[in-house]
Formats: C-alpha cells, structure tokens, sequence
C-alpha cells in the first residue's frame, strides 16, 4: 500500500485509487495520479487487493466480497476529509459498491467526488456470465474454475464459480444507484472490454448524483495514453 500525505495547508480532497481486475497500484494511472498528487500537495492512497501486486493471499479466492470490504478497510484507516475516488474498470464497480457502504458509516471521510474509468459494473455477470458459451459456463460450474486468456496480464487468469456467485449479490445495474457526490466517467468507443453502450446504461441508473459522462472516440480499455492522462487528471481536478 502507498498512503501520500497532503500539505496540511491544502484543504484540496484527496485521492482514493481502486485498481481492475488483476493489475496494480504501480500501473501506469495509478502512478500518474500519485505524481501529480506530490505535485500538488494533495494526499493519495493506493493499495492492492488481495491476490494482486504485492498484496498476499491467494487471486482464485478474490471476490467482489473480499476486495470490497478490503477497500472499506483501508479507506476508513487511512482517509482523512474528503476524497475523490476514482476506480478503473473493476475498481468503478468497487467505487460505486463503496460509496453505498460508505453511507451507512457515518463517521468516514466524505465524497468529494468520483471519477470512473471504463467502470465493468457488475461485469461478473454482464460481461463475463452472459457472454460465455455453454462450454465454459460448464467447466466454471463442475470444476469451479476456467482459466481466461487476457490481454493485459502475462499469462492467462483464472475465472472461479466463487467470483461469479459472489458478484450476484452485489449487482447494481437492476436498480437505481446513488452515491451522495458528483461523478465522471471517462469511457473508451472502441473499449473491447467494457462496451460504451455498458458506461450509458449506467449512467441512466443513477437517481440523484450530477453526472458526466467523457466518450473518447479513440480510446481503448486502458485509457493509458498521455492524452487519456490529462483527461483523468483533469477530470479530478474538477472537484
């Protein structure tokens, strides 16, 4: 985990980072934003679930559950005033789902604001469950686990029934969503992974919260550019 201290002459929210699925705190947004938080004076936490990074435990015994309450866990130790939370494509779903928790306590560190990148709410079972073909749906459920290619990491990573059945009792696209702050979505058109049309459909979900929702034409999952860098930090900076 890398907790930044803000300037205690910077009244400014400080950063809350949630990651995706199997990365890191040391990709390459997380980074950017923790160097223009040292820039800036502003305080900045980052950490890794368990099962990613340099976090221990087991990534088959992840679910929406543990990760969730693992970002509760950390938020409420080491966030002081308010806080912009931005979450990448797992990490939007994590965001939304902590914002729901963060209401019921009270006593944390209020929303500033939120910022979410190419958000894979609910992916579990929209864009994982959904879209496999029988054969796989068969192998997740008799053996309990079916290995996924990935783009993104090194090797292929495992799909457990566990993540799966887990992610059903946090799904959010049934309903209407509020998180008490505004919120900023940054969404790649050609994002093979978490389709536009998955970002329009969420924002028509929330009741209450000021929305804006960024297309970038060009954009793909990631959102990684420097061009896509100075969107999300400018999209931060508007809290």
């Amino acid at each position: 985990m890398r907790a930044r201290e803000g300037k205690s002459e910077n009244a400014s929210p400080g950063l809350f980072w949630l990651g995706g699925f199997k990365s890191d705190m040391k990709g390459t947004k997380a980074a950017a934003l923790d160097q223009w938080a040292a820039e800036n004076g502003r305080a900045c936490v980052r950490f890794d679930y368990s099962g990613h990074g340099e976090s221990g435990g087991e990534f088959t015994d992840g679910t929406i559950s543990r990760w969730l309450a693992e970002s509760v866990a950390v938020y409420l130790a080491f966030c002081k005033g308010p806080q912009v939370v931005i979450g990448s494509s797992m990490g939007g779903w994590l965001a939304l789902l902590l914002a729901a928790r963060l209401r019921e306590l009270k006593a944390s560190a209020p929303l500033a604001g939120m910022v979410l990148i190419a958000p894979a709410v609910d992916f579990t079972e929209e864009l994982m469950w959904k879209r496999f073909p029988e054969s796989t749906k068969r192998a997740i459920t008799e053996k309990s686990v079916w290995v996924r290619p990935s783009d993104y990491a090194e090797g292929p990573y495992p799909i457990t029934r566990g993540l799966i059945e887990d992610g059903r009792n946090h799904l959010l696209l049934g309903g209407l969503i509020e998180t008490g702050c505004p919120v900023h979505i940054l969404q790649g058109v050609k994002d093979p992974d978490v389709p536009w049309r998955h970002a329009s459909e969420l924002v028509a979900r929330f009741a209450r919260d000021d929305v804006v929702l960024t297309l970038i034409k060009d954009g793909d999952h990631r959102l990684s550019r420097p061009e896509d860098i100075e969107r999300l930090i400018a999209a931060v900076k508007e809290f």
